[in-house]
């Protein structure tokens, strides 16, 4: 386990914690020109940055199935004036209970930081185990009585709404904005590679994921199909969750399938909002959650490579 650890104030926005999996776009993306500031830091060979090779795939590990790199494969997604997103500094991840030999390929990554962003229950659940020296930092966000959200679904329609009203509350909600800025504002200054997760790795994790390649200009078809790729890979745990779920109500549970996977319209719900309140990605970052220009520097000078 890590040696160090903070934990700031549960916000209570969401049942993040239902079951194990369940926890274009309309904003301007930034100018394509790359400001000066950020092409000075990318040609200064910053140790941040890493080498011009691309780093390997993100290993696919079998007990944290929707552990990946935001950036993608290959070459990386593409962002701001061409440059590929840079990979092996951004990973996402579902809950991060490994089997041995996921451990093993966790401590190769050469992990810094892993900021997780479930409650004090979720935690409780399934705790964090994690390769020695990495710093642990807690940043709940989520979760109500899990128990009464789902009596109160009646539809697929009322699972659609929940989604969709939680990814809003990413825009709207104080608390939670102060959250997401912390985070941001540390990976600004972390020294290696961060993992960022939940419990399914897929809403406050997904949000994050966006804010990061919005950061780095990548396209809004590529990030909608980035934050689709939850269904892809962790199909496995969807069906074991849908089972898990009919087994306790039955028939009802085909009313809460959309609570275990993501759909485009929950992201698209926060993006609308996010649209709705600041206008652009920049405002959001810099008005909403507080980000100062120096931060937001330092993220896109590591994200592009």
């Amino acid at each position: 386990m890590s040696h160090r650890s903070r934990t700031a104030g549960v916000l209570v926005i969401s049942s993040a914690a239902l079951v194990p999996s369940i926890g274009g776009i309309g904003v301007a993306q930034a100018d394509p020109t790359l400001p000066a500031s950020v092409t000075a830091l990318l040609d200064s060979g910053s140790a941040a940055l890493g080498s011009s090779a691309p780093a390997p795939d993100a290993p696919r590990l079998a007990s944290i199935d929707n552990f990946r790199d935001v950036a993608g494969t290959g070459p990386g997604y593409t962002g701001l004036a061409g440059r590929h997103v840079n990979k092996g500094l951004f990973y996402r991840a579902n809950a991060i209970v490994p089997n041995d030999a996921d451990l093993a390929t966790l401590t190769g990554l050469k992990l810094s930081t892993v900021f997780d962003l479930r409650t004090d229950y979720e935690v409780t659940k399934k705790p964090d185990v994690l390769p020695g020296g990495v710093t642990y930092t807690r940043l709940p966000i989520g979760a109500g009585d899990y128990t009464t959200v789902l009596s109160q679904i009646k539809s697929v329609d009322d699972s659609r709404a929940f989604m969709q009203a939680m990814n809003r509350q990413f825009v709207t909600g104080e608390d939670v904005r102060t959250q997401f800025g912390t985070m941001l504002t540390d990976m600004a200054t972390a020294t290696g590679p961060v993992v960022f997760h939940c419990t399914g790795g897929k809403d406050r994790t997904g949000w994050t994921s966006y804010l990061l390649l919005s950061i780095a200009g990548v396209d809004s078809k590529t990030i909608m199909d980035d934050y689709l790729l939850t269904n892809e890979y962790t199909k496995d745990s969807i069906a074991a969750s849908l089972a898990t779920l009919h087994r306790i109500f039955g028939d009802a549970a085909a009313n809460m399938a959309p609570l275990v996977g993501v759909e485009p319209s929950f992201l698209q719900a926060g993006i609308d909002q996010l649209t709705a309140d600041y206008g652009t990605v920049d405002r959001y970052l810099t008005e909403g959650l507080k980000l100062s220009p120096q931060a937001i520097l330092a993220l896109k000078a590591k994200l592009l490579g």
